[in-house]
Formats: C-alpha cells, sequence, structure tokens
C-alpha cells in the first residue's frame, strides 16, 4: 500500500512542483519573456508533433468496436464533468481565478500514457483503453477550446476565444498533430524504438510551459493573490472532485452491465484530466498573466489522480490476484 501512496514522490511530480517553485523564486523577466515564449511555442509544436507520431491507427480500430464503452467516457469526459464543474463555480467558497481554473479542468480531455498503464495495471481491457484516451485526447484539442468559449462565458468563471486563439489552437496543435500522425508510417517505428527520449521530450515540454506561465502570473502578482486558505480549499475541491467522478463511474459501469475489464477503463479513463494538453490549450486561450493561476488546479488535479489512481489500480490487481488464487 505504501508504494502507490510514494506516487507523488515520482520523479515528474517533483520536476513539476520544482518548475513551480523556480518560476516563484527566479521568473522570467525583461528580455527573458519574448525567448521564452518562441521556446515554448516551439516545445508545444514538438509535442503535439509528438503526441500524433504515437498514435496507432491499428491500436484505434482494433478498440473502436466497443463504442458503447467509448461513449461512456466521452460523456463523462465532455459531459458529466463540465455540468460538475458549473456546479462547483456557483460555490460561495470557489470565485476568482479559482473558479476559472476548476472550470477550465472539468473541459480537458483524458490522459494516455497514465490511464492506459493503470488500466493494464488493474487488469482492464488495454487496448480499449487505448482507444478511448487516444480518442479523447485527439478530441479534446477542438472540443475543450470550443466548451471553453461556450461555458466560460457564463457568470461565475469568465473568458473569451479571439481569432488569434483560434488560428493558435490550428496551427500549434492540430497541424502539428496531424503532421505528426500523417509522418507515423516513416517515424513510428523511431518512436516507438525511442521511448524513453520521447518521454523525456514530452514531459520536457510541459515543465518548459508551466515554468513560462507561472513566471508570468507570478510577475503579475499570483503569490499575492492566492493565500494558503486558498490552496486548501482547492486541494480539497480537487479531492472531492475526483472522488464524485470515480463514484459516478463505477456506477454508470454496473448501470450498462459493463464487464469487469470495461469497468476499469471507464474508471481510470473518464476520471482523469490531461495536464500534456491542458497547459498548452490554456497558455493560448488565456492571457499570460493569468494562465499560471488557471492551470494550478489543473497540476493540483493531477497530482491527486495520480496517487488514487495508483492506490485503485493496486487494490484491483490485489484482488484478481487473490481470486486467481482461489481458482
Amino acid at each position: 500500500m505504501l508504494r502507490p501512496i510514494l506516487a507523488v514522490f515520482e520523479p515528474f511530480v517533483l520536476a513539476l512542483l520544482g518548475t513551480v517553485v523556480l518560476a516563484s523564486l527566479l521568473p522570467a523577466r525583461g528580455v527573458g519573456v519574448p525567448i521564452f515564449e518562441v521556446l515554448t511555442t516551439a516545445a508545444i509544436v514538438l509535442l503535439f508533433f509528438l503526441h500524433g507520431a504515437k498514435l496507432s491507427r491499428e491500436a484505434l480500430l482494433g478498440g473502436a468496436r466497443n463504442w458503447r464503452l467509448h461513449l461512456a467516457v466521452l460523456t463523462t469526459t465532455f459531459v458529466l464533468f463540465p455540468m460538475l464543474g458549473l456546479g462547483l463555480v456557483t460555490l460561495p467558497f470557489v470565485t476568482g481565478t479559482m473558479a476559472a481554473g476548476l472550470l477550465f479542468l472539468t473541459l480537458l480531455p483524458s490522459t494516455v500514457q497514465s490511464s492506459i498503464a493503470f488500466t493494464a495495471i488493474a487488469g482492464g481491457n488495454v487496448a480499449a483503453a487505448v482507444c478511448s484516451a487516444s480518442f479523447s485526447n485527439l478530441l479534446g484539442i477542438v472540443v475543450t477550446p470550443a466548451l471553453v468559449a461556450i461555458l466560460m462565458s457564463l457568470p461565475g468563471a469568465s473568458a473569451s476565444i479571439s481569432t488569434d486563439a483560434i488560428e493558435g489552437i490550428a496551427l500549434q496543435l492540430l497541424l502539428p498533430f496531424l503532421a505528426g500522425h500523417a509522418l507515423r508510417p516513416w517515424i513510428g517505428g523511431f518512436v516507438t524504438r525511442h521511448k524513453p527520449l520521447v518521454s523525456t521530450v514530452d514531459r520536457g515540454s510541459i515543465l518548459l510551459v508551466v515554468y513560462t506561465a507561472f513566471s508570468a502570473a507570478v510577475v503579475e502578482g499570483l503569490w499575492q493573490r492566492v493565500s494558503g486558505e486558498s490552496l486548501a480549499v482547492l486541494l480539497a475541491t480537487c479531492c472531492a472532485l475526483l472522488a464524485v467522478v470515480m463514484l459516478l463511474t463505477l456506477g454508470l459501469g454496473r448501470l450498462l452491465g459493463f464487464s469487469r475489464e470495461d469497468r476499469i477503463v471507464l474508471l481510470f479513463c473518464g476520471s482523469k484530466k490531461s495536464l500534456a494538453t491542458g497547459v498548452p490549450i490554456a497558455g493560448l486561450l488565456f492571457p499570460a498573466a493569468e494562465v499560471g493561476a488557471v492551470i494550478l488546479p489543473v497540476m493540483v488535479f493531477h497530482q491527486i489522480q495520480l496517487i488514487a489512481c495508483a492506490v485503485i489500480a493496486r487494490l484491483y490487481a490485489e484482488r484478481a490476484g487473490r481470486a486467481a488464487a482461489l481458482t
């Protein structure tokens, strides 16, 4: 039981926290700002190019037969979560940038790598998880900005999408993703053979985007506006949100008569939100000074979901092992 809990000390989690500390103590200023903006743009393009190159058409086609499961995952991700987000922003203790960040969090697609990994650990339907998580992430490039435009114009948390933001989504996210996927027949083998290198580039890109976003927010006085009490409220709210969604996905899986393997897919793919997709999209949709505050709930939720899903996946695996031993 202690090993899953130690997921909080996973290197990437520590790197994220270290990046926030670095941006808080030594934010990019002056001539460094345009330099980091250019590097961030390049990192985002590379990140989504690699996401496209990693997407396997064979896995998608193989898992696409289970359309009821995939529809349930997408409904949880892009309907249930946003409804809960709209409820959250009406609470009296959820205001300002916290409200915007929490609502934005609920509009993001599911994660890919960790959803598949936890599904595999728990003994779920891995092929279906690959299909659901990949399609959710691909769809999120278009659906998340659309949901932001529709839902974040409502009272409680506001945002608007300009033509520049739409152009940025197309040029920095969608076009590189499609280019990477189109080139997969030629570069797919390289990506598969060099997974550690690709993972390093993937995570390094996220860290660079986080540093740039938090630098701008810190210069604008982020930590003067966000108190320790606000962080505690945010932590509790993210824990409650994850718990509610997990309980609902478990209930929905049983209601729809899914097998144990498919219920695991719905649990892990339907309850998670992608930091890798969320941070770049936030950087394109929100003013630079607001991005750090907006992605703060995404980062908090990311750590919580890693720890919770690691524990739950291990419990599923142990239960399956005990059942196999009895047969």
